[in-house]
């Protein structure tokens, strides 16, 4: 458990309030909040990959199907997911998100055709 945040709070508490007991509580709960890390100014960590965004290894991943998905399945998922992500559905936004839905479509493409390659073999 950290207690140097306590410590130093509660002096300065103590200090600025002139020795009265509120400022040691106040000081005390500012310490705690500084040992907990919520006073560092420190970026949050960036987010992480949606669910079933394309790594390049996993088309399953990507189509958000089990690998021992029927062929009908698969097709339903790509059918759903290229419906979703298509960019033509987003023609009239920003060009971020047009740019993002046609990469997310041509990832969803390439997974369909692996695992249509995969299962014909």
């Amino acid at each position: 458990m950290k207690w140097t945040g306590k410590v130093v709070g509660a002096i300065a508490g103590l200090i600025l309030f002139r020795g009265r007991w509120p400022g040691l509580l106040i000081g005390l709960l500012l310490g705690h909040l500084w040992d907990l890390g919520m006073a560092r100014r420190t970026p949050p960590p960036p987010p992480a990959a949606p669910p079933g965004a394309f790594d390049g290894d996993d088309p399953y991943r990507t189509l958000e199907v089990d690998p021992g998905a029927s062929d009908a399945e698969v097709e339903a998922a790509f059918r759903r997911l290229i419906a979703q992500y298509h960019p033509d559905r987003v023609a009239n936004a920003a060009d971020e998100i047009r740019e993002l839905a046609g990469k997310r479509a041509s990832a969803i493409n390439a997974a369909y055709e692996r695992i249509r390659k995969i299962r014909k073999n």
